[in-house]
C-alpha cells in the first residue's frame, strides 16, 4: 500500500478507524481488516477497546512493523504524570512495547498547552511512540503547539468529508509538514445516499462511499473509514483502485457547505471558519 512520508513517519493512505467497535466484533473487525491488506489501524483510550485492537493485530499473523497503529490521550488526561500513566495503560492493553502515533485527542484549555506537547514529545523521547500528533487542534493551536515541541509533530487529525470546508487548518497543518487523517470521512452515513456521489461513481464503477473516499485520497488526506460491516471492509479499500478526473475533483469539492461539521464536543476548540 502507498504511504504518505512526513517527518519520519510512513503512513499508509488509508486506515481502518475502530471508534464504537466492542469486544469480538472489534477483535474480527480489525483481523479481518488487516487480512484484507490494510495496514493503519486508529483507536484511542476513549474508545475502550485497544485490547480488542492488539488481538486482532496479533491474530491477523503480520508482523508488527508492517502494521502502523495509533492511539490517543483523552483530553482528561493530559497533565503531566497522568498524561504518561494514560500512555502506559494503553500500551499495557494493546500489549505492545510500542506504538507508531500518538495523539492528543482533544485539546483542554484547562491544562496548559506546553504542559501536555511535553509530555507528548517526552513519551516519545522514550521510545513508547515512534511518531506524535494531534486531533481537533484549530489553527492557533496548532501553530502554538510546533512552537512548544522539541520532537516534530507529525500528524493532524481532524473532520474530514466532501461536505466540510477544511482548507485554512489544513493549509496550517501542511506549512508545519504535518499529513492530515480525517476521520468521518463519510459524513456518518450521508455520504452513500449523494446524488453527485452516486453518479460520478457510476462513471467508474464505484460508490458513492468510493468517490468520497478517493476524492480525500487524492487531496492528500488519510481517511479512516469506520465500520462494523466486512463488505464493507472490501468496498472502503477499493478506493484505490481508480483515481478521479480534475473536473470531477472540481465537482466534489463545490459540495462543501455551512454547517456540516458533524462532531464538536464540549472540550472543542473554537473551530476556524
Amino acid at each position: 500500500m502507498d504511504v504518505t512520508e512526513t517527518h519520519g513517519a510512513r503512513i499508509p493512505i488509508i486506515g481502518f478507524g475502530t471508534m464504537t467497535l466492542k469486544e469480538d466484533l472489534c477483535v474480527e473487525m480489525v483481523e479481518a481488516a488487516l487480512q484484507l491488506g490494510y495496514r493503519h489501524l486508529d483507536t484511542a483510550q476513549m474508545y475502550g477497546n485497544e485490547r480488542e485492537v492488539g488481538s486482532g493485530l496479533r491474530g491477523s499473523g503480520l508482523k508488527r512493523e508492517d502494521v502502523f497503529l495509533t492511539t490517543k490521550v483523552w483530553f482528561s488526561r493530559l497533565a503531566p504524570g497522568d498524561f504518561e500513566r494514560s500512555v502506559d495503560e494503553s500500551l499495557e492493553r494493546l500489549q505492545l512495547p510500542w506504538v507508531d502515533l500518538l495523539m492528543i485527542h482533544w485539546p483542554n484549555t484547562q491544562i496548559p498547552l506546553a504542559q501536555s506537547i511535553a509530555s507528548l514529545c517526552k513519551v516519545k523521547k522514550a521510545g513508547l511512540a515512534k511518531n506524535i500528533g494531534v486531533a481537533n487542534f484549530n489553527i492557533a493551536m496548532i501553530d502554538e503547539a510546533t512552537k512548544l515541541a522539541s520532537e516534530p509533530i507529525a500528524v493532524l487529525q481532524i473532520e474530514t468529508h466532501p461536505y466540510l470546508d477544511q482548507t485554512k487548518v489544513i493549509a496550517e497543518a501542511r506549512r508545519h509538514g504535518m499529513a492530515v487523517v480525517g476521520y468521518c470521512p463519510l459524513a456518518r452515513g450521508k455520504v452513500p445516499d449523494d446524488e453527485t456521489l452516486q453518479r460520478i461513481g457510476r462513471a467508474h464503477g464505484k460508490s458513492a462511499s468510493q468517490v468520497a473516499l478517493r476524492f480525500l485520497e487524492q487531496e492528500r488526506i488519510i481517511p479512516i473509514p469506520r465500520t462494523s460491516k466486512r463488505e464493507r471492509l472490501t468496498e472502503n479499500l477499493g478506493s484505490l483502485e481508480f483515481k478521479l478526473r480534475d473536473a470531477e475533483m472540481a465537482e466534489i469539492g463545490k459540495l462543501k457547505r455551512p454547517g456540516s461539521r458533524i462532531v464538536s464536543p464540549p472540550q472543542a476548540p473554537a473551530w476556524d471558519s
